[in-house]
């Protein structure tokens, strides 16, 4: 029999269904291995263990009277440290939000908590969401559960890493440019980065606006779906986001993708590709149409322009983004201050990371008179061109299937000196980012050091629908 912690979310709510269980025992599973293995690993930044006990016992007191209960009701769930949540240190993982408690809750948060969730902490990530290791964190480096010598991916590494590790059965991260994909398969989870605007980025700390958005890491696929379900749909509070109607996503969990129109891109399958993971990925589009989904290579050839132009827009977003950390109103404000232009420059130069100064550099120049023209405003152009090319190939296929990212996790430290080879591990996620269409990572094999692979999924805007189709028809039958 399988311990508390190593429970699925819709297995735990069974269980709680058939009075197999109590609330307070599965917290207290959740935190006593939390306890055994986290120190090894750095998932979380922060636990919230008196005020998750207590919200424990009140839903198990909601259960025992026969009152009405929400979706995840009793489910424990960690939560990226960019989202805000109300009471709780919200810190990006920098120095700059190391003492910042959020006054207000996320519209993710108020979602979870209406549907009985419990938020057992907040996970470490890259800071400000910069990175794709979890190596840029001012706190620790997250290890992958996998094998502690890797890298669990980034920046949503911390959530990945719960719940690879059996620290929690379901977490939220935030994707920009492949920040839920690229840790869920280096991690051997599933993370759906959902259609932009579909779910509301209000209270999410913003890195790149455009392009950022939250989602679901889970163990299997039928989580993944249960966790869109509470916390998709429109929201005033953001005014990005779409006008669409909260759904069912557990629906669309059916074990058929006869007819289903498959399309694999030959751009993502060229040089550059470990042959592992492109080998794993072609057993999976076998597997396909063993069950009778229609495939069909095509070509993408746009998609090679999509990296510099995600890295000129998020950069010059995130310059913009993070000029309201001056040490004035919130956050660190250094010591050594003569005069208001010192609080500016000290606090930003003491209170910033590496990686964060990098990104803010370089954003700062692209968006600077003189090179406006040649470099933001080309790269929008190119964005669009891309976004045309997806709603092209999305005429024909239902699905288009490449690999999440070029190689499987890496070993901690052999990239962090390298900036440009750490920007290329983004090559495969980002056009889809820039498009702002949903994708979503599952496990499709292992390499020969046992270390996960993961297939990403890409669908049409807003229809999520059919990838969790097609991601369980595959889950059910690998």
């Amino acid at each position: 029999m399988k311990n508390i912690y190593e429970l699925k979310a819709h297995e735990i709510r069974a269980m709680y269904e058939n009075k197999e269980i109590t609330v307070p025992e599965v917290v207290e599973a959740f935190f006593g291995h939390i306890d055994e293995v986290d120190n090894d690993i750095k998932a979380y930044i922060t636990l919230c263990k008196e005020e998750t006990m207590q919200k424990a016992n009140e839903i198990q007191a909601k259960f025992d009277n026969g009152e009405k209960l929400g979706l995840l009701a009793g489910i424990p769930i960690a939560i990226k440290d960019n989202m805000c949540t109300k009471g709780v240190k919200t810190t990006c993982a920098s120095k700059m939000l190391e003492n910042f408690v959020a006054p207000y809750d996320a519209t993710v948060i108020e979602r979870l908590k209406a549907q009985d969730a419990i938020i057992i902490g907040k996970t470490n990530m890259d800071e400000f969401a910069m990175g794709a290791s979890t190596e840029h964190s001012a706190f620790a480096i997250t290890k992958n559960p996998r094998n502690l010598n890797k890298v669990p991916g980034g920046s949503s590494g911390g959530s990945a890493a719960a719940v690879a590790g059996d620290m929690a059965p379901i977490a939220l991260g935030s994707d920009t440019g492949g920040s839920i994909r690229q840790p869920a398969s280096y991690c051997g989870i599933v993370g759906m980065k959902p259609t932009y605007g579909l779910v509301s980025r209000y209270g999410l700390v913003a890195f790149a606006s455009s392009l950022d958005q939250i989602g679901p890491m889970s163990k299997d696929v039928e989580d993944n779906a249960m966790l869109l379900s509470a916390i998709a749909g429109h929201d005033e509070m953001d005014s990005t986001s779409a006008m669409v109607e909260p759904k069912d996503y557990t629906k669309a969990l059916v074990n058929d993708v006869k007819g289903l129109k498959i399309g694999v891109p030959k751009e993502y399958f060229a040089e550059g590709l470990n042959e592992e993971v492109k080998e794993s990925i072609y057993k999976a589009i076998e597997k396909y149409k063993e069950l009778g989904a229609e495939i069909e290579e095509f070509s993408l050839p746009i998609t090679k322009y999509a990296l510099p132009t995600y890295y000129i827009i998020a950069c010059a977003e995130a310059s913009s983004n993070l000029g309201r950390f001056d040490g004035i109103r919130y956050g660190y404000r250094s010591e050594k201050c003569e005069s208001i232009k010192d609080i500016f420059r000290n606090s930003r130069s003491e209170g910033f990371g590496r990686e964060v100064k990098r990104r803010i550099i370089l954003g700062t120049y692209v968006l600077s008179s003189g090179y406006y023209d040649a470099y933001y405003k080309k790269a929008q152009k190119i964005r669009t061109m891309v976004k045309k090319g997806f709603e092209e190939a999305f005429e024909k296929y239902d699905v288009i299937i490449t690999p999440v990212a070029p190689t499987v996790a890496f070993d901690i430290g052999a990239k962090s000196e390298n900036a440009l080879e750490m920007y290329l591990i983004d090559l495969y996620t980002v056009p889809i980012s820039i498009s702002g269409v949903p994708a979503m990572s599952i496990p499709c094999g292992k390499d020969k050091e046992g270390m996960p692979i993961g297939m990403q999924l890409i669908g049409k805007h807003f229809n999520e629908e059919v990838l969790y189709r097609a991601a369980y028809t595959y889950e059910q039958n690998a």
